[in-house]
This record gives structure tokens, C-alpha cells and sequence, in this order.
């Protein structure tokens, strides 16, 4: 449950853009990373504090500032009264319970989505909460803790691949976004291998328990990832026709193409919350299926003894007159009684093919 409610009690009373960390701490120190490029100039740097940073705001070049950590106000404060950060957007920012959304204001776009990946170990989908200040020339994004999946974009910029280091802050929003879209696809391919592998599993194991519990896990990732990329459609759709000057319009067509990954990605995870639910029905009729199976074995033993019961009762009554029991061929001669019952009915259970 705290995956889908993140409790927000500490924040209850309190005054509208009251900066207060909602969420786990996941690493000691901020740590700030900076990417300051223009054309053919790069500089990358790892300053020792926010006040580094302040410079960037007013200069001509695109820079990129990344905030590993949202749990120190101080620094989250700082940064916002330099760049001129609306307070709501700020208390957004450590709010790490935030639905995707955008934002507009009239110097900066916010923008928040969910970074997700598959934990193997666990078994999981883990997120953790992206944030982004777009800016005239520069980009600011706020992450949880140290690790992404933007080492790509990196590298790009370093080396000065493609069009990035060609284009603005917004096209940089765009490279970020979209390398987020893109790994939503892989943690669905992990989540469609285990898919796959419980359904190879699923027709050995009826009857057993855990299959089913596999199903749930899966249906509660699928809900999960239904939450985190739905929202995200509308963000996005808002981004590519924002008529906002933050975005060129020759980059919008990038931001449609983004969208359009991301409804593949929810239609994908559609289709595995419908296999699912398939794959629950399957394994419910497969063990009713079984079940019916050994009630049916049951039911024939019963009918079988039914009349070899009715026999041994008769000549278990203690009258003292039945002519039987004085011959002395009686007692097998009642046995082979008892196995042409057995045969006989077998015989015809065969032949209405119930057997």
C-alpha cells in the first residue's frame, strides 16, 4: 500500500508552498551535476554547493543542473529564490507523492513524471519521481537519489552527437522525457518474459497456490504502471501543444513523437493486464477443471460399493434364519458376487465413456 498512498500527514495545517520532504530520504547529501554547452563548448562540473550554480541562470549557454536528493530545504530553497521558482512548484519538487503533471508559469515550465525499473530481486516495478524546470536556457531536474537512466543523453552531450548540443533547453526536456518513455518499455518487456514464464508454468501447476499469487504480484505492477505512465499522456499531450515560447516550434514534433511512445506503452500495458486476467481465469478453470476430475474417480468407487454394501449388509443382518449361511460355498460365492458388480459397472461406465 505505501507504493500507491505515500503518507502526507507531517505536511497537514500547513501554510501553500510550506517545503516539506514527503517521502524516503534515499541517500545522505545533495549532490549537484552540471552540464553547460553551447555549439562546439562544453563544461561539465560537480560543484560543492548551490551557489555554484547561480551564474548559469542569466548566461547565454544551455546548462543542465541536476539535483541527486530533494530532502534538504535549504538547498531546494536556495535554488529556487535565485531561479525565481514559484513556491508551489518548489513544495512539488520534495513531494515525492506527485501524479505526472505539467505545469506553465510565465518564466519556466514544471514538469513531473516517474522514472520506473524492474527489480529483479524484489520482483518489483520500483519508481522514483523526476522533476524538471524548464527554463530560457536552462533545464533543472530534480531526482531522488544518485542513478538515472540518463547516461545516454549524457553521453551525447559530451560528445556531441545528434542535434542536442545544437538546440535548447527544450529539445534537452525532450532527450530526458523521452529516454524515461524508453526505459518504460523495457522494465514491460521484463514484465512480459515473467508473464510468459508463469503461463509456461501455469499448466503443471494447477492446484498449487503460488501461481496464483504470482498472478496478483503481476496484476498489482500492471495497476501500479497503470498509474505511473497514464497521467503522463496528458502531460505530454499539453507539452507538444503548448503555445508556450519555452518550446520551439520546431521541436514540438518531437515531444508528439514522445506522446505517441507513450500510448504504445499504455496500450502494452493494457494488453498484459488483459493476459493476466486470462491467465487467472485459465488457472481458476484448469484446477475446477482437476478437481471435477477427482470427484469424478470419487463418485465411481462410491457407485461401485454402493451395491456391494447393499450385499454385505444382507448377510450381515443377525437373523438366524438365512439359508446361505449353512452352505459352505457361500462366503466365495458372495465374492464373486462383489467382483461381477465391480466388473459389470465398470463395463458400463466404459461404454457411456464415463470412465
Amino acid at each position: 500500500m505505501p507504493r500507491f498512498i505515500k503518507k502526507t500527514s507531517k505536511k497537514a495545517g500547513m501554510a501553500p508552498g510550506s517545503l516539506v520532504h514527503i517521502g524516503e530520504q534515499k541517500q545522505e547529501k545533495v549532490s549537484i551535476t552540471v552540464m553547460d554547452y553551447e555549439g562546439e563548448r562544453f563544461a561539465e562540473q560537480v560543484p560543492d554547493d548551490v551557489e555554484s550554480v547561480f551564474p548559469l541562470r542569466d548566461a547565454p549557454t544551455t546548462s543542465w543542473i541536476n539535483i541527486d536528493g530533494v530532502h534538504d530545504m535549504e538547498v531546494i530553497e536556495k535554488l529556487g529564490q535565485h531561479f525565481l521558482i514559484h513556491p508551489l512548484t518548489l513544495e512539488d519538487a520534495v513531494n515525492t507523492a506527485q501524479r505526472p503533471k505539467i505545469e506553465e508559469f510565465d518564466d519556466y515550465i514544471y514538469v513531473v513524471l516517474k522514472m520506473l525499473r524492474y527489480d529483479q530481486t524484489a520482483d518489483r516495478v520500483v519508481a522514483e519521481q523526476v522533476s524538471m524546470v524548464l527554463g530560457h536556457h536552462f533545464l533543472i531536474s530534480f531526482q531522488e537519489a544518485e542513478g538515472d537512466v540518463f547516461d545516454a543523453v549524457r553521453e551525447r552531450i559530451r560528445k556531441g552527437r545528434g542535434r542536442i548540443r545544437r538546440s535548447g533547453s527544450d529539445y534537452l526536456a525532450y532527450a530526458l522525457i523521452d529516454c524515461i518513455v524508453d526505459h518504460y518499455f523495457i522494465v514491460l518487456e521484463q514484465l512480459g518474459e515473467r508473464i510468459e514464464a508463469l503461463e509456461m508454468q501455469l499448466y503443471d501447476a494447477a492446484g498449487d497456490p503460488d501461481p496464483l499469487q504470482a498472478i496478483f504480484r503481476l496484476k498489482q505492477e500492471m495497476i501500479y504502471l497503470h498509474k505511473q505512465i497514464r497521467p503522463l499522456r496528458e502531460t505530454l499531450s499539453r507539452f507538444h501543444k503548448s503555445e508556450n515560447s519555452l518550446v520551439q516550434d520546431k521541436n514540438r514534433v518531437f515531444f508528439a513523437d514522445v506522446y505517441d511512445h507513450l500510448l504504445q506503452g499504455s496500450e502494452v500495458v493494457d494488453s498484459l493486464r488483459d493476459v493476466l486476467s486470462s491467465l487467472q481465469d485459465l488457472y481458476i478453470s484448469m484446477t475446477g477443471q482437476r478437481m471435477n476430475e477427482v470427484m469424478k474417480v470419487l463418485t465411481i468407487i462410491a457407485t461401485i460399493f454402493i451395491p456391494i454394501t447393499f450385499v454385505a449388509g444382507i448377510y450381515g443382518m443377525n437373523f438366524e434364519v438365512i439359508p446361505e449361511l449353512k452352505w459352505r460355498w457361500g462366503y466365495f460365492a458372495v465374492w464373486g458376487l462383489f467382483g461381477a458388480i465391480t466388473a459389470g459397472m465398470l463395463v458400463y461406465f466404459k461404454r457411456r465413456k464415463w470412465l
